[in-house]
């Protein structure tokens, strides 16, 4: 909703830098994409990582 709102003063204040960024945004969209799916698949590694650095204190703290 605030990208809208920021957009909609862009369009008010400039309106042809507000049609082209309205152009080019699904395009830097795409562009970033792959890195944000690197970016959860990373997270996820590092999550996995932790779970195992942890376990043994996990299963001690079961057993007391």
């Amino acid at each position: 909703m605030v990208k809208f709102l920021l957009w909609c003063i862009l369009l008010i204040l400039c309106w042809p830098l507000a049609l082209v960024a309205l152009v080019l945004y699904p395009l830097f969209w795409l562009l970033l994409l792959p890195f944000r799916i690197g970016g959860i698949a990373v997270g996820g590694v590092l999550e996995l990582v932790w779970a195992v650095v942890t376990l043994p204190a996990r299963l001690l703290r079961g057993l007391v």
